[in-house]
């Protein structure tokens, strides 16, 4: 992938940033959609030279330029996310033939969802359904679309992936009555199951929760004269970047296919 490649890729992806930021604050208020920006204080719609993906929000120097107000990070960092990540979808899922293009539209929907969820569930501490079962329904969808041919059978351990990876998070979310862990998580431990495998999936679930206790244990130590006891940290979002890690830069912790050769070499 070339230099100018990855520019056109980065601008389209934080231009679809743009609008994911749109998504993610409208999304459950009542609010469609349609119509113009506007700034959250004051309510004055935004002109096309404020609409420009990062760069209006530098050229702002991060204020509403009717009232002065700040405007949130969120927005020039969600677009710079949403471009490296199309970059990166160019890059592992390039589109050279009609077929392979298939495979990179599905992984530019699933990376929409996915970063729509990440931003939902930090600010809510919720998955809404629509998005977990839409990035599920396009997970499952890659095991029959794109590759080398326009369509293919997915073998039976395939199909399993989803459930498998899925199961502990629904059974934590069973024995603990929803106290511990949120069926969201479990939703959408099922569309990383199809997207990655029974082994890549495992492996996003470990990094997932190394991440995540990494971070937790720093945020404690940073906060520790404020720290609430039973505080509500998200999860989704490590999950996410745990299926980064292994989808984009193929991270792996343990390799199951090696696990089962010893275990059945010992048992042999």
């Amino acid at each position: 992938m070339d230099l100018y490649s990855s520019i056109i890729a980065f601008i389209f992806g934080a231009i679809v940033g743009s609008f994911l930021n749109v998504v993610s604050l409208r999304f459950n208020t009542g609010v469609g959609l349609g119509g113009r920006s506007k700034c959250m204080s004051c309510g004055k719609k935004l002109s096309w030279l404020e609409l420009f993906p990062i760069f209006s929000f530098l050229a702002l120097r991060g204020k509403c330029r009717g009232c002065k107000t700040k405007i949130s990070w969120q927005y020039p960092l969600v677009e710079f996310i949403a471009g490296g990540i199309f970059v990166l979808i160019f890059f592992v899922f390039p589109p050279t033939t009609y077929v392979t293009s298939l495979a990179t539209i599905i992984q530019m929907i699933i990376g929409c969802l996915l970063l729509v969820m990440t931003i939902y569930d930090i600010k809510h501490k919720i998955i809404p359904d629509q998005f977990v079962y839409t990035f599920a329904f396009f997970a499952l969808a890659s095991l029959f679309f794109g590759g080398s041919s326009w369509l293919h059978i997915p073998s039976l351990t395939q199909l399993l992936a989803g459930p498998i990876i899925a199961f502990p998070f629904v059974f934590v979310w069973l024995i603990s009555k929803g106290t511990w862990m949120g069926l969201g998580d479990g939703k959408l431990a099922l569309g990383i199951g199809w997207l990655l495998g029974i082994n890549g999936g495992f492996n996003a679930v470990i990094l997932a929760f190394w991440i995540g206790a990494a971070v937790s244990v720093a945020w404690i130590l940073y906060t520790y004269k404020k720290f609430k006891p039973r505080m509500e940290i998200p999860f989704g979002p490590y999950l996410i970047l745990g299926l980064y890690l292994v989808l984009i830069f193929k991270v792996a912790v343990i390799d199951l296919h090696i696990v089962r050769d010893i275990i059945s070499a010992y048992i042999v």
